[in-house]
């Protein structure tokens, strides 16, 4: 274990992560780790939700824009490179990870691996051959089947890993989701804070958030990106396909926005399975007028009770 402490920020999208952030990280001298899987991406802003260019002047920023929508950039790639930011850091500043891709931040915190099943050439070609043919809803359908659990856990759009869970079910005879023979291991002593609200309150907060990316130019954005959204992992993004849509015809403006947002709403409620199943959390309602007193707390006792320890 790295004895480098770090601070992971998460919750669901639109929940508020970066006004907190912001604030522990200048009261802490953090440096910030987006643990975020689509804001790797440069040029993908809006529908992101990347700090703006003046937050990310207020704090200094890692893991944004780091690779080409051309470029597929998996799980084991994120975390040896923000596990490369983080060491790399000065020994002064507090890694605060900020994100809510459940998957990568665990990943970065722990040592574990998923699935290690040897791959199976012929098995993976059936379901990839069931995809080109039928399309990713069945391909969800057999996950949704085989292993439920999993099916909690991995968005529909991400067909790779739906894939290769598939795969390794096959293979073991045990579900994917049940590939782990022993508890992980930290890879750093760390505090998971987080951030979340009434469902109802969540939900209205998505619902501002996708009507303020699109009034800020996400059409346009996707537009821009048009050639580069592609089969790549970039072209899973909430937001991008829905206005791909839209652009090439397939669908009206009300419907794809109304797509972007009932998509987002889904997405936050499989955010929280995997927050609530996989990860020890302190958890702080968003709302709270007090927030910030009870983030900054947890934080100092965090680095107290690391010292005594170190």
């Amino acid at each position: 274990m790295s004895k480098r402490p770090v601070v992971a920020l998460i919750g669901p999208t639109a929940v508020g992560k970066t006004a907190l952030s912001l604030h522990l990280a200048q009261r802490f001298g953090s440096e910030i780790i987006s643990g975020d899987s689509m804001q790797i991406y440069r040029e993908m802003n809006i529908g992101t939700a990347k700090a703006s260019a003046a937050e990310q002047k207020q704090v200094r920023h890692h893991m944004i824009d780091i690779v080409d929508p051309t470029t597929n950039f998996d799980v084991s790639q994120f975390v040896q490179t923000a596990r490369q930011e983080i060491d790399a850091m000065p020994i002064t500043a507090l890694p605060l990870i900020v994100g809510g891709t459940g998957l990568y931040i665990q990943s970065v915190l722990f040592d574990f691996k998923l699935g290690q099943a040897p791959d199976n050439p012929i098995i993976r070609a059936k379901y990839e051959q069931l995809l080109s043919e039928q399309g990713k809803e069945a391909l969800f359908a057999e996950l949704e089947a085989n292993d439920p659990v999993s099916a909690t856990l991995i968005h529909p759009n991400n067909t790779r890993r739906v894939i290769r869970a598939l795969e390794v079910t096959e293979v073991t005879g045990i579900p994917f989701s049940q590939q782990q023979p022993e508890p992980p291991q930290a890879h750093y002593p760390h505090l998971i804070i987080g951030l979340n609200t009434e469902r109802e309150r969540l939900y209205e907060r998505i619902n501002q958030r996708v009507d303020q990316m699109m009034s800020e130019g996400l059409v346009a954005e996707v537009k821009a990106l048009q050639s580069k959204l592609t089969a790549t992992t970039a072209y899973q993004a909430i937001g991008y396909k829905e206005i791909l849509d839209y652009l090439d015809g397939r669908c009206s403006y009300e419907a794809a926005v109304d797509l972007i947002k009932q998509r987002s709403r889904h997405y936050a409620k499989r955010q929280l399975t995997w927050f609530n199943n996989r990860m020890n959390v302190s958890w702080l309602d968003a709302e709270d007028p007090e927030l910030l007193e009870k983030a900054t707390k947890l934080v100092e006792n965090f680095i107290n009770n690391t010292k005594k320890t170190i």
